[in-house]
């Protein structure tokens, strides 16, 4: 499993998950791996009575993933919903990963997922040799965890066309799955549910039926409500990618990570952390899923192209991959952040420098 670029959040998180499964003091749901309680323990992080810590997997707000988990305790499936970036995935992985040991039962949503990705599809040799038949029907995520009682992810769902998005009505409304051709149903096994994720910069593009929006409940995960949050967010997420990647580069340091998120915090709010200065948005998210990327991709080119130690040099060209979308609007934004903000702090001179030298 070394080899593995990207383990899933079972697999690792193996001895977590063990340790609370052993230390479990409270009703366990049927079909579910751990209690909600050891769930939210999970994605919060904590230290168990035994002494073994827990690291934490969401930062934020602890109530919005009690009222996540306890949704899948009841008949309504799960909508997380949010701008880019504020870990809606991250978290749904994790919380299927904890309540059914198994986060890889996916649909990816985009405009050309249709029905058979959702409810089944079929092998064609085998119908056209024998017709429809047990062996011909291919099995969806959806379905095999119907079956199993087990938790199925459908990812960006109003990516997904509006007919296609009714196709789950039945399933979350009645627990069953109809395949008219053999004359059958699934009927879902206890400890099955959905969680689904929405961006809402996708508004617009398919939205849910009324009829659809009543079997889920909506949590909406917000941007990290501080600095100190956020710095954090990116930097447990940093330390995890150096691990896996086995970057020949020395962890960032804590201030250069808080530079980048001060400087994707201040954009994207308009205005300095002081609020003295006001400031033009640019076009893009500046998500904290970006910052990651940013600081990543800094650690990647000192470690092979430089000294190993991240620096301004390193930063600039993702912060101005991450800011510039728009070459013409954003540009002018970027300018404009630079003159007035960077230029004037002490202690980014480095980056005032770097990022002319960009330009």
């Amino acid at each position: 499993m070394s080899e593995i670029l990207r383990q899933h959040a079972e697999q690792q998180f193996t001895e977590e998950l063990h340790e609370l499964k052993q230390q479990e003091s409270h009703p366990i749901p049927e079909n579910w791996q751990l209690s909600p309680q050891s769930v939210v323990t999970y994605l919060m992080g904590g230290k168990l009575k035994n002494g073994f810590e827990i690291k934490p997997k969401y930062i934020g707000n602890r109530r919005l993933m009690e009222i996540a988990v306890a949704t899948l305790a009841t008949d309504r499936a799960l909508l997380l919903y949010g701008l880019p970036g504020t870990a809606k995935s991250w978290v749904s992985e994790h919380i299927a990963a904890a309540v059914s040991g198994n986060s890889t039962y996916v649909v990816q949503g985009t405009a050309g997922t249709g029905e058979e990705a959702i409810r089944y599809g079929w092998n064609y040799a085998e119908l056209l040799a024998k017709g429809p038949s047990q062996s011909a029907l291919v099995e969806t995520p959806v379905m095999r965890a119907m079956r199993e009682g087990k938790i199925a992810r459908i990812e960006e769902l109003t990516r997904i066309g509006s007919d296609v998005q009714d196709t789950l009505i039945t399933i979350l409304s009645e627990k069953t799955l109809p395949v008219p051709e053999l004359n059958s149903e699934i009927q879902a096994v206890r400890g099955f549910n959905v969680i689904a994720t929405a961006n809402n910069r996708d508004k617009g593009v398919n939205e849910l039926s009324s009829a659809l929006k009543r079997r889920f409940n909506t949590v909406i995960l917000p941007l990290p409500a501080t600095l100190a949050e956020e710095t954090e967010i990116v930097r447990s997420r940093v330390a995890s990618f150096q691990t896996a990647m086995k970057l020949p580069a020395e962890a960032p340091a804590l201030a250069e990570i808080n530079r980048i998120v001060t400087i994707f915090r201040e954009l994207r709010a308009g205005v300095t952390s002081d609020n003295k200065t006001k400031l033009k948005s640019p076009t893009g998210t500046l998500s904290t899923a970006e910052a990651i990327s940013v600081v990543n991709n800094g650690m990647a080119l000192s470690g092979y192209f430089g000294d190993g130690n991240l620096n301004a040099n390193d930063l600039i060209a993702g912060i101005l991959g991450a800011v510039v979308k728009d070459p013409v609007q954003d540009k002018i934004v970027w300018q404009e952040y630079l003159e007035t903000v960077v230029k004037q702090r002490d202690d980014w001179k480095d980056l005032y420098r770097a990022a002319r030298d960009m330009l």
